[in-house]
């Protein structure tokens, strides 16, 4: 059966067309499993050694991606995925599969087109706000390399403000990027949040 063509509308002057069968956690390939199934708890990353050159070539990536974040540059940073990337956030530090157990975030491409048309509407409720985020990443590893993909371990520091409320998130990310032409883009994006247990007053609207 061909998959069907939908339409959902968001409000006025929103509309976001897709493909009505696989996304999100359905859509994931087995080889995007890999490393990231392994869970944070306990997990200590170990570096291979790489040319200066090509480290700096991540830490661009991931201070990009951050800056990117923090100016609400959300399309921009769904270009720096690849078509079958994916962006997940365990709901705990033992979660290995995104299948079978309820996870914050398991959006492909597609997903985050739907949430960006949710952040980017006039009426969204979570943005009328001041809202802003500032984002610190390091302890930058490079764990394995190839010529066309890198495994990469970093930490990041996360500050959000509401009007005059802030909160604060830290964890880590772990990337799985592969090489496409000059680029590097992003195929996984596991985010571990030390505090993703935490009771919080309201939802995480975007992404960490």
């Amino acid at each position: 059966m061909q998959p069907k063509e939908v339409k959902e509308a968001l409000g006025t002057g929103v509309v976001i067309e897709a493909i009505q069968s696989m996304s999100g956690a359905e859509s994931i390939a087995p080889d995007h499993m890999g490393r990231g199934r392994m869970p944070s708890q306990g997990y200590i990353p170990k570096a291979t050694a790489v040319d200066a050159g090509l480290r700096r070539q991540v830490e661009e990536l991931l201070f990009h991606q951050a800056a990117l974040l923090d100016n609400k540059a959300w399309g921009e940073w769904a270009e720096l995925f690849s078509e079958d990337g994916v962006y997940w956030m365990p709901s705990t530090p033992l979660q290995t599969d995104w299948r079978r157990e309820a996870s914050i975030f398991a959006e492909d491409r597609l997903l985050m087109e739907v949430r960006m048309g949710r952040l980017l509407h006039p009426n969204a409720w979570s943005q009328a706000a001041q809202w802003g985020t500032n984002h610190l990443v390091g302890n930058i590893v490079i764990e394995a390399a190839t010529h066309t993909t890198m495994e990469v371990y970093s930490r990041f520091q996360m500050m959000e403000m509401r009007r005059d409320q802030v909160r604060h998130f830290g964890g880590s990310y772990r990337h799985t990027l592969v090489k496409q032409g000059e680029d590097w883009k992003i195929k996984l994006q596991r985010v571990d949040m030390t505090n993703g247990q935490a009771a919080y007053d309201y939802v995480i609207q975007a992404w960490v």
